[in-house]
């Protein structure tokens, strides 16, 4: 609500006004009916993580699809693309920048939202099936251990080898460049809200 108001012309204070009577009036009117969380616990009792959800996916012969990036303030274009990673697939994994990866890459403004938070969103979503925060500049250690059928990347980086593709095909997998949404980027967003 604020982003809205924002880009509708209000000031700051206005836009946070009006996000915070949207949120009265959510919370007023019985707030979520429910909440979707996926068990950690697999049938040993052992806590699961993305990659030990991964091999389950593996044993049950179902095509792992794999994305990546920092995902700050969530937008269209993002939830397009993980659709789509989603289709190519059985089950996505999404490979998530920690904050410091995110600082390293976007600057020391970034993010605007933290990994905890954006992680959270990211597993709230039904095309997503497991997230993983990774720390280095690039998500090759992860994909070393998820081995996923496909990788997936937003089209902006065609033309460009991607440094984790050399292991993801080394692992038997394809890397699948989708098209982005136009007018759609986490950095177009903030300089609109700057304004």
């Amino acid at each position: 609500a604020a982003l809205t108001a924002l880009a509708e012309g209000a000031d700051p204070v206005d836009a946070v006004s009006s996000a915070v009577q949207s949120a009265s009036r959510f919370v007023a009117a019985g707030g979520a009916a429910a909440l979707s969380v996926r068990d950690g616990t697999p049938e040993g009792g052992a806590p699961d993580t993305p990659f030990t959800f991964a091999d389950s996916v593996r044993r049950r012969g179902g095509r792992l699809v794999a994305t990546g990036g920092c995902f700050d303030l969530l937008h269209a274009g993002h939830v397009s693309l993980l659709r789509h990673a989603r289709s190519l697939g059985d089950a996505l994994v999404v490979c998530l920048n920690s904050d410091d990866s995110v600082r390293r890459l976007k600057g020391p403004g970034r993010p605007v939202v933290t990994a905890p938070d954006r992680a959270r969103l990211l597993a709230e979503l039904s095309c997503v099936d497991d997230v993983v925060v990774f720390d280095e500049s690039s998500p090759t250690a992860v994909l070393e251990r998820l081995r996923p059928d496909v990788w997936v990347k937003g089209g902006d980086y065609a033309g460009t080898e991607l440094p984790e593709a050399e292991v993801v095909r080394r692992h038997g997998g394809e890397v699948v460049l989708v098209p982005t949404v136009e007018g759609y980027s986490t950095t177009r967003l903030l300089r609109t809200v700057s304004r």
